[in-house]
C-alpha cells in the first residue's frame, strides 16, 4: 500500500529556510512515481509548488517559488525533499506531498495539476512569521 509521510515543517522568520521531507512507503522504488509538493494556505485553494519525475531527471516549479525552492530525492531512502529558501509570509501554509504512479523512469511531472496525483500525505505546517 502506498503511503506518504511529510515532516520538517515549523515556524521560521522571513528570509529563513526549511527543508521538508516526504517518505514514500511502497513496494516499488521512486522510479515508478512522480512526486509533487503542494500547499494550502488558510482560506485558499491548494496550489502546486514543485514536482520531480519518476526518472528524477525532470523537475518543475511554480513561478512563485522558482529560484527559491529546490526539489530532490534519495531513491535509497525513498525520500523526496523540498529545500525552501528565502521564505516569505506568503509561503505559509500546510505542505503536502503526493504520488503519481508512473511508468518506470518517466520524464514527466506536473507541478500544477493535483488531479494527477493518487496518494497524499497528511501535510506539515509551515509558518513564516516575524
Amino acid at each position: 500500500q502506498l503511503q506518504l509521510v511529510e515532516s520538517g515543517g515549523g515556524t521560521v522568520q522571513p528570509g529563513g529556510s526549511l527543508r521538508l521531507s516526504c517518505v514514500v512507503s511502497s513496494e516499488f522504488t521512486l522510479n515508478y512515481y512522480a512526486i509533487g509538493w503542494f500547499r494550502q494556505a488558510l482560506g485558499k485553494e491548494r496550489e502546486g509548488v514543485s514536482c520531480i519525475s519518476s526518472s528524477g531527471g525532470i523537475t518543475n516549479y511554480a513561478d512563485n517559488v522558482s529560484g527559491r525552492f529546490i526539489i530532490s530525492r534519495d531513491t535509497d531512502k525513498k525520500t523526496v525533499y523540498l529545500q525552501m529558501n528565502s521564505l516569505t509570509p506568503e509561503d505559509t501554509g500546510v505542505y503536502y506531498c503526493a504520488a503519481d504512479p508512473s511508468s518506470f523512469n518517466n520524464h514527466y511531472c506536473s507541478a500544477s495539476s493535483q488531479y494527477e496525483y493518487d496518494a497524499w500525505g497528511q501535510g506539515t505546517q509551515v509558518t513564516v512569521s516575524s
